[in-house]
């Protein structure tokens, strides 16, 4: 898949994720949130916990369910991300946060074949 092709693919997942969550009761931070730890897809408020969103989507799953590629080193730049990002806001205090992950599997035409949200997929932090 090409780097444009990926990129949508990511942002149509993104936003699924997103409309997920928030119907969900989940508030919107930010998102796409950039640093040079890393990058946040989704960064969203549920209660007075933050949540650090990792949106992971494919087409199919022919090469694997999709929450199973986020790899040990990608976690590792996650949390330097999250980190970083509390760091960046500190009107946030020292909140209680977690790492979920959002996995969404599309069916050829587009639409959302599967969507399953790993709460706290890293254990709590």
């Amino acid at each position: 898949m090409n780097p444009t092709a990926r990129r949508l693919l990511g942002d149509l997942g993104e936003r699924h994720a997103r409309r997920f969550l928030e119907a969900a009761g989940y508030k919107f931070l930010a998102a796409n949130w950039r640093c040079a730890g890393g990058e946040l897809d989704l960064v969203m408020r549920d209660g007075d916990e933050i949540v650090f969103v990792e949106v992971k989507t494919r087409h199919g799953e022919a090469m694997g369910r999709a929450e199973e590629s986020v790899s040990p080193a990608q976690v590792r730049r996650l949390l330097t991300a999250a980190d970083d990002f509390l760091g960046a806001h500190p009107v946030l205090g020292d909140p209680v946060w977690q790492l979920d992950t959002v996995a969404i599997t599309l069916g050829t035409d587009g639409t959302v074949r599967r969507l399953s949200h790993l709460v706290n997929a890293l254990g709590e932090v």
